[in-house]
């Protein structure tokens, strides 16, 4: 009678594990650690990779920017005092710094003494650049000026002063681009120059923190390397 009991309805215990099952989980658990492992050995790897990647890209650009800037001083030293210009190395600008000889006070017209110069700059600059084309992504023509506007709130000043930059850049860009040169040379700047005008958002101010109006009236070539969408590509992939 008990043992028919049992086979109805079981002994109500449960059956004892054998050592066969234990050894299937434990080889379970072993192999899901060694996949876990190999995916983090493999992230490490393509983090170190990007790491590399990216140490490989700041140290070409780098090195590019020490080659441009040293390719203008070697263009332009001896006219950089006659033009009362100056190269900068670290954000690779030529920067011209003469607002008398730039452009009449509110006027976006070029003074006859600038397109001179221009004449005489933009085509060897040009040269020097396209030397670098494969690291150059934009060269871009900046027009600053002081906050000053007579009789103007400071916002109206803002905006009147942001026509003027934007005005004299563009002024500067259909010189330059109408100087005689090759067609490929037009092309070269059609695909490379940017005019931008900022205004009074880049003042420049002295020792003492206050703004020095004749020094934020400037005009500028920046040079810009690609150096920062390689970057970008690097840590999208």
């Amino acid at each position: 009678m008990k043992d028919r009991m049992e086979r109805l309805f079981g002994t109500g215990r449960a059956a004892a594990p054998t050592g066969e099952h234990w050894l299937t989980i434990s080889d379970l658990m072993a192999g899901l650690m060694m996949v876990f492992l190999l995916i983090s050995v493999a992230l490490m790897r393509s983090a170190f990779l990007d790491r590399d990647r990216m140490r490989e890209v700041a140290v070409a650009y780098r090195e590019g920017q020490i080659a441009i800037d040293q390719a203008l001083r070697l263009e332009f030293e001896a006219d950089l005092e006659n033009w009362d210009a100056a190269i900068d190395a670290d954000s690779l600008t030529f920067e011209f710094r003469s607002p008398e000889v730039l452009f009449e006070a509110g006027a976006s017209t070029l003074q006859p003494r600038f397109a001179t110069i221009l004449t005489d700059f933009f085509p060897r600059y040009r040269r020097v650049l396209q030397g670098f084309d494969d690291v150059i992504e934009e060269v871009r023509l900046e027009g600053h000026t002081s906050s000053e506007w007579p009789s103007a709130t400071e916002d109206k000043a803002y905006f009147n002063n942001m026509m003027l930059s934007q005005g004299r850049t563009r002024s500067v860009l259909e010189y330059v681009y109408g100087l005689p040169a090759p067609p490929d040379d037009r092309s070269w700047v059609k695909r490379k120059v940017a005019a931008v005008g900022f205004s009074s958002s880049r003042l420049v101010t002295d020792t003492s923190g206050r703004e020095d109006p004749e020094a934020s009236r400037r005009v500028l070539f920046r040079v810009v390397t690609n150096a920062e969408t390689q970057i970008r590509t690097i840590i999208e992939q």
